[in-house]
């Protein structure tokens, strides 16, 4: 069965590492930005949804499943949520400005026709997953894989 394609941040070394994360374990969250699923015309991801996570090639790398989706205002992102987004993160400050720049990056904001805000009030959509199966590797049996 084929799920729909997810793609870290943008192609390059901070995919790949994302990628990389995903497989060992140590990233179980991902974050996005309401506007962004606005703008492709999509719904906001549910529990239960199931996508697979691509490469920098465009390659299927791996099949997780949201566990837990919540839209929340940057200011509620704890470090609970910053260490499992696995990007081996100091605290929330870092956190904050590495998504701000990625969110403010010059794709994001030529994508979106404008730069968006990236404040503590701003709505994000806070994911946590579980790795069903890397590519060409048998399917996780591990139900309670959460971060």
């Amino acid at each position: 069965m084929e799920y729909p394609e997810l793609e870290l941040a943008l192609p390059g070394p901070v995919r790949d590492r994302g990628v990389k994360a995903i497989l060992s374990g140590e990233k179980t969250a991902l974050t996005g930005l309401p506007e962004l699923y606005e703008r492709a015309g999509e719904a906001v991801p549910e529990a239960g949804q199931r996508f697979c996570v691509v490469d920098s090639q465009g390659d299927p790398a791996a099949t997780i499943e949201l566990v837990e989706v919540r839209i929340v205002p940057v200011k509620e992102i704890d470090e609970e949520y910053v260490r499992a987004e696995g990007r081996g993160y100091a605290d929330v400050s870092e956190w904050i400005a590495d998504h701000r720049a990625l969110f403010q990056s010059d794709p994001v904001s030529e994508y979106l026709g404008r730069t968006p805000r990236f404040d503590d009030d701003t709505l994000v959509v806070a994911q946590h997953f579980r790795l069903v199966r890397a590519a060409g590797g048998p399917a996780s049996t591990r139900a309670d894989s959460i971060a």
